[in-house]
């Protein structure tokens, strides 16, 4: 059946969860949205975040990502008119490329008759990200655990221009995460770009580091699954990624710390920062003013909100 235009819905996503790093992603109760149309004439509209910074060129990161769907199915692309409402704002540690990658993918697939199923998705998404820990929870929802089965070598990514793990099949599986648990997000006014965050990491950590987090991720999977929201305190906790983005993020450890005093049964960095996530049960209105507040002492200008965990993945809303 013709397909002439498709409206996808992609949630925000929280990466690493704390000790998880590169292996761990959850999807966010927030979404943006792109509308794929076929057209005579070519365009982009962005509403919302990055409606004045990001490309409306064929350079735009959602554009070059529907290219790749074409490529892979062997078809030439239409002319395309693309809206983007994008509420996921960029830069923070909340998944806004993965976002964009995502739905830049989903939609030009349903467009054309959604010839590729989620796990072809998957990888293209992988391979345009350059990593899998927010596009896998984009794509299918929930909170996911990725691992690459393969050469863990590194090559480069001609579509985001930078290296990235190659070689290999991403595989992603569900797991569960009880009802009752929601996420505070202090969001920073200020922007700090991924590239930036991963460059400033060590190339080797120890043995005893690297055995804490495997530990660490192990038992905050089975406190998800179980409702042992008593252990999030221990089983967020890493040593490979967020003491070392300090320099970059110095109101971390402050409103992780105001979190946790509040109520909040773990903290962490979401993603490669600057945002901060807390997971709670009940109100959390004492959580949100608590991190909103010791933002102010260190002088960072920002918002608390809560949202919901483990929410749907990408997925088709509109087509015509």
């Amino acid at each position: 059946m013709f397909v002439r235009k498709v409206t996808v819905r992609v949630p925000a996503t929280t990466a690493n969860l704390g000790p998880g790093y590169d292996c761990m992603g959850m999807a966010l109760g927030f979404s943006s949205s792109l509308t794929i149309e076929r057209s005579d004439v070519f365009a982009i509209e962005i509403r919302g975040a990055g409606a004045k910074s990001l490309s409306k060129g064929q350079d735009n990161l959602v554009y070059r990502s529907a290219l790749a769907v074409y490529k892979a199915i062997k078809r030439a692309p239409p002319v395309m008119r693309l809206r983007c409402v994008n509420a996921i704002p960029l830069n923070r540690g909340l998944g806004s490329s993965s976002a964009a990658i995502v739905s830049g993918l989903v939609a030009a697939n349903a467009l054309e008759g959604s010839p590729l199923a989620n796990d072809a998705l998957l990888q293209l998404a992988t391979e345009i990200e350059g990593h899998p820990d927010n596009v896998a929870p984009a794509l299918l929802g929930g909170l996911q655990i990725v691992v690459k089965d393969g050469d863990p070598s590194l090559v480069f990514s001609p579509l985001r221009g930078e290296r990235r793990i190659g070689k290999g099949r991403v595989v992603s599986t569900a797991s569960p995460v009880k009802r009752g648990l929601k996420a505070v997000v202090f969001i920073p006014d200020l922007e700090v770009a991924t590239e930036k965050a991963r460059a400033i990491l060590p190339p080797n950590v120890s043995r005893s580091d690297a055995v804490f987090n495997a530990g660490r991720t192990a038992l905050l999977a089975s406190a998800f699954a179980q409702g042992k929201w008593d252990l999030l305190r221990i089983a967020t906790q890493d040593r490979l990624h967020q003491l070392q983005r300090q320099s970059l993020m110095p109101h971390m450890a402050p409103l992780m710390k105001a979190a946790v005093a509040a109520g909040a049964h773990g903290a962490f960095l979401s993603g490669a920062g600057p945002s901060i996530l807390a997971l709670a049960s009940g109100d959390t209105a004492r959580i949100e003013g608590a991190m909103a507040k010791a933002a102010r002492k260190e002088g960072v200008s920002g918002r608390s909100r809560t949202v919901a965990v483990a929410v749907q993945g990408a997925r088709v809303i509109e087509k015509e």
